[in-house]
């Protein structure tokens, strides 16, 4: 008896949010899922050659190196010592205000993303740099924790993004577009965290204590300790932009660059470039494999017709696209309560995608708009990925205390993907002057 493509569709996409739901690899749980849906749809021989022309057109597709040159830019500068460099000089610069130091996270975490492109890795290293110090000048723990948990979201945004880099890949979208269209979003970002602790700092001080301030002459001092690594992103994403390079020419210039930065804070060693290239080689290798994962589902939803049946129903409902997408938000944010933000991505963008080309809708702000929303779901309950990391390095502080931290930051989040969604320009200006 065969089974109709559209039931098996659905199964298919119940089946994984059940094996992600148990922290199964994404990578794996992708391809076994979509060839085992593959060999009911057509035949297991049929589903086997997909699975390898799809393995072998992926990783020799050349805009798929933009991906580990980036990681290798990113380990780099890591051996390079810019762990703590930015958190350190906004600290000199704001850290005398009410919640400076918490302001100074924030700063630390747009700098550091922009260098690490994940929100994970961000929120790791910002807080093991800025706890300490937050709570060394006796700042809320909740607070601390919450401002680092929700500046650490900034990761995956700011370009260059590793999850920008994987939506590209897998909606066939141009790279340079969406680093671009993440540039005022991620500002924007940032700015209505900044107001939120001024805020609270301004209607309880207990929350975020003033620290001593510091004569310009240090402050310009840290200044110039960032200087080099900033001229580095700078170069790279604005070459981008100007249309020096094209991505995977940016992630390559980037790379020597950071290879010469290394070189230039004294840091270029054998031990440095190894232990770089080794963890440049396991992450991507990890990414390549839920990269292959993610388009063979794509392939096993799009032969199954569940998205063309699902934007066909989106449009015989005649629903407004704000309220489709505002539709698509909550579920993503449910979701998002027990998947993390690759495996949301990489379920939902075959599904979503369909139905934003049916609306007419760019699907460069859609990139922008899941991302967001991906992100949303580090720091949100239950599984609040970010609070995790947090708590793992601070092991005295309550996950209780950090998720009661995060509830207004919360709550901007909301109002700023309201924003997202109610001005797409925000978006789509900067890749529009790209021409």
């Amino acid at each position: 008896m065969t089974m109709i493509p559209e039931v098996a569709g659905v199964i298919g996409i119940v089946c994984l949010l059940g094996v992600l739901a148990l922290g199964l690899p994404i990578g794996v749980s992708l391809i076994v899922i979509a060839v085992g849906g593959l060999s009911l749809l057509i035949s297991p021989e049929a589903a086997l050659i997909k699975a390898g022309v799809v393995s072998f057109s992926t990783i020799s597709r050349y805009e798929l190196g933009v991906l580990p040159l980036f990681v290798l830019m990113a380990h780099l500068c890591f051996a390079a010592g810019a762990s703590r460099d930015f958190f350190d000089t906004a600290a000199r610069f704001v850290g005398h205000r009410r919640g400076g130091l918490a302001i100074a996270s924030i700063g630390g975490c747009a700098g550091f993303g922009a260098i690490s492109g994940s929100s994970l890795a961000t929120v790791a290293t910002v807080t093991s740099v800025a706890l300490p110090e937050m709570r060394k000048a006796n700042y809320a723990p909740s607070f601390a924790t919450g401002a680092l948990a929700a500046g650490g979201t900034l990761g995956s945004l700011v370009p260059p993004s590793g999850a920008l880099i994987v939506f590209g890949i897998v909606a066939e979208q141009s790279i340079g577009k969406l680093f671009a269209a993440s540039i005022i979003p991620g500002l924007t970002q940032a700015l209505f965290y900044v107001i939120a602790i001024s805020v609270m700092c301004r209607i309880n001080p207990a929350l975020g204590p003033r620290t001593a301030r510091v004569p310009w002459s240090v402050r310009m001092a840290g200044l110039v300790r960032v200087i080099d690594i900033a001229a580095l992103i700078l170069f790279v994403i604005g070459g981008l932009f100007i249309g020096w390079f094209t991505p995977t020419e940016a992630a390559s210039v980037g790379s020597v660059a950071a290879l010469l930065l290394c070189w230039w804070r004294g840091k270029l060693t054998r031990a440095a470039v190894t232990g770089a290239l080794d963890a440049t080689l396991r992450t991507t290798g990890m990414i390549y494999l839920v990269i292959i994962g993610a388009l063979l589902f794509a392939t096993f939803v799009s032969v199954t017709g569940v998205a063309g049946a699902l934007a066909g129903a989106v449009g015989s409902f005649h629903a407004s696209p704000v309220l489709t997408i505002v539709a698509m938000a909550v579920a993503l944010l449910v979701l998002g309560s027990f998947l993390d933000g690759i495996a949301l991505m990489l379920l939902t963008t075959p599904i979503f995608l369909p139905i934003i080309h049916e609306l007419h809708m760019s699907p460069i702000w859609f990139g922008i708009f899941l991302v967001r929303t991906m992100e949303i779901g580090f720091v949100h309950p239950p599984l609040g990925l970010n609070v995790y990391v947090i708590q793992g390095i601070a092991k005295d502080i309550p996950l209780a205390t950090i998720f009661r931290g995060i509830v207004p930051f919360l709550l901007v989040d909301f109002l700023h993907l309201a924003l997202l969604i109610a001005v797409p320009m925000l978006a789509l200006w900067l890749p529009g002057r790209m021409g």
